[in-house]
């Protein structure tokens, strides 16, 4: 019993640091578990073997106390009867019943104080496999929860440029083309002025051209 309890005790203090080391706290606590279920269960068989042993200890004990009162009535019996050896002989076989009843006695308390120990124990390893289970159930909900997160980190990250952002984007493309078209637009406007005045000076310089002709010719006429 005392190296069953000094090894639970051994296995828990260490829980704690494995867990902190770990980078999988669910492993180590699911490993955990299992020896745990498994010592429970050797732990109910041997419980089981000892309430039979205690509970056979039990019945000795009660039939030896049943034979010592047997005796010791035939002994009386004898005595009232005065067949003094014949009650000598009983009282002899209940001396006998007395000192078995007193050591199945003795063993039935021993056993069933181990009895008390064992059950105990095994009350304690089943508290504490729910209380660690219950413990495993809540760093899953914690991994989920940091699962969670992550993914609605990576949701926000710059890699993914949100709605609004991006139909800015657009919006401002759009307002650079609209600047190049008229831009362009302007320019060939300008330029059909610049033919329209150039035209006119050429008109006005053939005019002129003219002018100076038809006075040579006036002159030398």
């Amino acid at each position: 019993m005392s190296v069953i309890k000094r090894v639970r005790d051994m296995t828990v203090a260490t829980l704690n640091d494995r867990l902190e080391k770990s980078e999988d706290p669910v492993r180590v606590i699911d490993q955990f578990l299992w020896s745990t279920h498994q010592e429970i269960t050797q732990s109910e068989g041997l419980a089981r073997q000892y309430a039979a042993h205690t509970d056979n200890l039990h019945r000795q004990w009660r039939d030896a106390e049943q034979w010592m009162t047997k005796r010791e009535q035939q002994a009386l019996t004898a005595l009232k009867a005065g067949e003094e050896d014949v009650a000598k002989l009983a009282l002899q076989e209940k001396v006998i019943h007395e000192e078995r009843a007193e050591r199945y006695r003795q063993l039935y308390e021993q056993s069933r104080n181990e009895l008390t120990d064992l059950e105990q124990l095994l009350q304690e390893l089943r508290n504490e496999y729910r209380s660690v289970y219950d413990r495993r159930q809540f760093y899953v909900a914690r991994m989920e929860s940091l699962r969670l997160q992550q993914r609605l980190n990576a949701r926000y990250t710059p890699g993914n440029p949100d709605t609004s952002q991006m139909f800015r984007k657009i919006d401002d493309r759009l307002t650079d083309i609209e600047l190049e078209t008229r831009s362009l637009r302007d320019l060939r406007r300008m330029g059909q002025e610049t033919l329209m005045q150039a035209g006119e000076l050429v008109k006005t310089t053939i005019e002129r051209e003219l002018e100076q002709l038809k006075r040579k010719l006036q002159q030398g006429g």
